[in-house]
């Protein structure tokens, strides 16, 4: 899996403008350990983001992606290719992973990575 350190989660999060219901305010993941799910918009803001940007889970956790209908065409792929989505465009539409081992994983939109639709799930062993 590919890990990469405080640093480089900081400077993911800052990318696409912070977390969820703090747009800009920290670069610090949403701590949602200890929760069994957790959600994250695909197509958030201007329709380039993930929201939360950066979340921080519990193993065993599993993260649901939901489409929002805005920015286009997204999906959600990992990049030490650990998991990917499809493509997909319409609101409603999810896409799950159980993360098991610790670890930080960062994933993007591979359509627009380049205008900073990126994400991370620090992974932490309660």
């Amino acid at each position: 899996m590919r890990l990469f350190g405080a640093a480089g989660l900081a400077a993911i999060a800052g990318c696409t403008g912070g977390s969820r219901g703090n747009e800009g305010e920290s670069d610090e993941p949403v701590d949602e350990t200890g929760e069994s799910e957790v959600g994250v918009d695909v197509g958030a803001g201007n329709g380039y983001q993930f929201d939360p940007t950066s979340v921080r889970v519990s193993t065993g956790t599993t993260v649901v992606w939901e489409w929002t209908g805005r920015g286009g065409q997204h999906n959600v792929a990992a990049r030490d290719g650990s998991f990917e989505s499809e493509l997909a465009v319409e609101a409603g539409t999810t896409f799950s992973h159980t993360f098991d081992g610790a670890g930080t994983y960062e994933y993007v939109c591979v359509p627009h990575e380049q205008q900073g639709m990126i994400g991370a799930v620090e992974v932490v062993e309660e």
